[in-house]
């Protein structure tokens, strides 16, 4: 590919053979290399991805913030385009982001995410619009250290990013059920997390808080416009709230029988 910016894009994944293909094949008509970082997938995921002429490479998964800047550090050029193993770019972001590579890449920019739930495209309960920064020059940006709900960090954070056209189109959960499994693995890393940081729970977090949660995702971000999957989504996720903090209490009390 000649353009006037090389441009390196990055995924990790496990156990991705149903959509990576798609994901690959999105990023191959803007990358100038892809490197992959896998967590030892037990599926077709390896070899698929070697079938397209990335570079492959794997190490056990320890939290998503250290996964993702490690796979960073595996890439040749200046310029990182970070998506997900479920994730893809629509037409409208390939074309924009060609654009801009053809221009000069600038240092950073904002891309707008949506989620495909069980069969429906989400539109509101604080899932849309979802702006992230996933794409940024190395000397620019990194990401963060967090186990969990990892963010891309400007390192100075007066810098105004741009925002592109288009969609990341994210393939997330094909049944209420996969959404549930993935919330008791969120609610370990994020005990963890904020275990490590001295943040504790209390009776008012893990029953208030998910109170909160849900009226604020239903009520307040309109997620009572998603219909059937709008209210489950809201119910899910303030679950996975007191999910989490009820981790967090278990962690807590743990340490204090050992200091016993």
């Amino acid at each position: 590919m000649i353009s006037s910016t090389p441009l390196s894009a990055v995924v990790i994944c496990f156990n991705e053979e149903e959509i990576i293909s798609s994901c690959l094949n999105a990023l191959l008509r803007v990358a100038d290399e892809i490197v992959v970082l896998d967590s030892f997938s037990t599926d077709k995921t390896p070899e698929i991805c070697r079938s397209k002429g990335v570079r492959f490479y794997q190490q056990k998964f320890i939290d998503y913030g250290s996964q993702k800047q490690d796979a960073v550090k595996l890439c040749r050029f200046d310029h990182i385009l970070s998506v997900d193993a479920d994730e893809i770019l629509d037409e409208e972001l390939v074309a924009a982001i060609l654009g801009e590579k053809q221009k000069g890449l600038a240092s950073c920019y904002i891309l707008n995410r949506k989620t495909y739930y069980c069969g429906q495209w989400i539109r509101h309960c604080g899932w849309y619009p979802d702006l992230k920064i996933r794409l940024w020059h190395k000397a620019h940006a990194h990401w963060n250290q967090n186990k969990l709900h990892e963010v891309v960090d400007l390192i100075d954070p007066n810098a105004k990013p741009l925002k592109l056209n288009g969609h990341i189109d994210h393939y997330s959960y094909r049944t209420v059920s996969d959404h549930v499994f993935q919330l008791e693995n969120f609610a370990n890393l994020f005990a963890e997390d904020y275990f490590a940081k001295g943040i504790k729970s209390s009776f008012s977090k893990k029953f208030f808080s998910p109170v909160w949660k849900f009226f604020k995702m239903y009520i307040f971000k309109a997620g009572v416009l998603d219909g059937k999957y709008g209210f489950l989504i809201c119910k899910r996720s303030a679950y996975g709230v007191y999910l989490k903090y009820k981790r967090l209490e278990l962690l807590q009390l743990t340490k204090k029988q050992k200091l016993s």
